[in-house]
């Protein structure tokens, strides 16, 4: 790749990382109030659609659409031309097809928010318990189902080790804000890999039972914390868990250290 090349797609990460930031902080945001107030708590369909009732709420879905897409581009391109030297063997051919399988998910994720802007539709129902009955409908569709949320398992397993490890660290550039703010960048990726392995234990049930009705995303992860002992502390704690998360993605929008196009001297907060 050109210099030029790795300058534009340095900026496309940038677009990526920061429309996840959004989303996550205004889902975040909305457990957080629900937790001190009677409001159910959102995932991020319910979310984005309760930002298209804002001013200029559909410009800004618009925006967040473009930079998921953005973020397709750069996982896509990360892991094909890999930038960042996961390598050939086996386990950087998995990591590179993670970042690929990642990004297109993010991309779809961007497609249904541009429907959403230019629709205003927000069927209320639940996006997982509906892709859940159709992958049921089909053959062998329970055991599909069940890798799902084996999958979905271990990608929260990993963020929460990411996390707690502080692996994450190697891909951060060492300045004065990404020191002070690390702990929270910390807490939000342990907090983010606990929402993910919530909702693959509810996929995980729905297969059990070949009931979809089990199954549901982030939003219902978080009304389950609501309705646990101590409860509100704990949807409350979620929700700036999930800011804490969004908080990490503006960090690396802003501070990723990508080894093919970032300064080879540069200092990461590992060193």
């Amino acid at each position: 790749m050109t210099d030029k090349s790795h300058e534009g797609l340095k900026w496309v990460m940038r677009a990526g990382y920061g429309a996840r930031g959004v989303i996550y902080s205004i889902v975040g945001g909305l457990a957080f109030l629900a937790a001190f107030k009677s409001t159910q708590a959102s995932g991020t369909k319910d979310a984005l659609a309760a930002l298209r009732d804002e001013p200029y709420g559909v410009p800004a879905l618009f925006a967040i659409g473009l930079g998921l897409l953005a973020y397709l581009v750069w996982r896509v391109a990360a892991g094909v031309k890999d930038v960042e030297d996961h390598g050939t063997d086996l386990k950087g051919i998995v990591a590179r097809l993670g970042q690929i399988t990642t990004g297109l998910i993010h991309g779809g994720i961007g497609i249904a928010v541009f429907a959403l802007a230019l629709s205003g539709k927000n069927s209320g129902g639940d996006t997982t318990q509906d892709w859940t009955q159709k992958l049921m409908a089909m053959p062998a569709g329970r055991y599909i189902v069940a890798a799902g949320a084996l999958i979905l398992l271990g990608a929260g397993v990993y963020y929460a080790y990411k996390g707690w490890s502080g692996k994450y660290k190697g891909h951060l550039a060492r300045t004065q804000f990404t020191e002070s703010i690390d702990p929270i960048v910390t807490v939000g990726l342990v907090i983010y890999g606990i929402m993910l392995a919530l909702v693959a234990f509810s996929l995980g049930y729905a297969a059990l039972t070949a009931n979809p009705e089990q199954a549901g995303g982030l939003g219902k992860a978080l009304q389950d914390l609501r309705g646990m002992a101590f409860g509100r502390f704990l949807l409350g704690g979620a929700g700036l868990g999930l800011i804490g998360f969004a908080v990490y993605n503006f960090v690396e929008a802003g501070y990723r250290v990508v080894p093919k196009f970032s300064d080879p001297d540069i200092r990461t907060l590992l060193d």
